[in-house]
């Protein structure tokens, strides 16, 4: 492997794991709001981010940091107000004490591997197209997720299997098909190098 490739390749990891923890980071966010949290140390990825970036608290932890992150990821990878809306809903109907918040990470945590497989897997090829075919891209990540939440039968028993748990998790965290593809689709376009808006 080329140093070249290797460069681009931990450039595409390390990008690739930055929108993930802004993720969570907005999640830990909505939490602390939710459930009046005020010790940091319960919320790791939240204490790290705010000594990071020196954000200061608003009244209550967790709201400066929830706009914060909404603003960054509207304008870095074209996220739209509901996906923050639906992961806010989510939070405030699964995480009723403070005591669900590992619970709810987990879910997330199953959700997020289990999409990615059966969506990757389902793609395959396709996700070789170059990155100026963003429309094209779109549609199939939209048509791809619409089939793990909606077909069947599969020729791989753990596709199968991941579009199961898909759906259960789907419906435990209460997350939309359309957050799912506002989810998934950032993360492709980061693996081309590409912008997804």
């Amino acid at each position: 492997m080329t140093k070249k490739k290797e460069a681009l390749e931990d450039a595409v990891r390390t990008r690739s794991e930055e929108y993930n923890s802004l993720i969570r980071v907005y999640m830990q966010a909505v939490m602390a709001a939710n459930l009046g949290i005020t010790d940091l140390r319960m919320l790791p990825d939240m204490l790290l981010f705010k000594r990071k970036l020196k954000i200061a608290t608003q009244g209550r932890l967790g709201v400066a940091e929830k706009a914060y992150i909404r603003k960054l990821m509207k304008d870095e990878y074209g996220i739209s107000d509901v996906f923050f809306n639906e992961i806010d809903s989510s939070a405030r109907k699964f995480c009723k004490k403070q005591n669900d918040i590992p619970n709810y990470f987990y879910a997330f945590q199953g959700l997020s591997q289990d999409l990615f497989m059966a969506v990757g897997t389902k793609m395959q090829y396709k996700l070789r197209l170059p990155s100026i075919f963003k429309g094209l891209i779109r549609s199939m990540t939209k048509k791809a997720i619409n089939e793990v939440l909606t077909k069947d039968v599969w020729k791989a028993a753990d596709v199968r299997q991941a579009c199961v748990n898909v759906r259960m998790y789907k419906d435990k965290l209460h997350l939309s098909e359309e957050w799912m593809f506002q989810y998934v689709y950032p993360v492709l376009m980061i693996a081309k190098g590409a912008k997804a808006k």
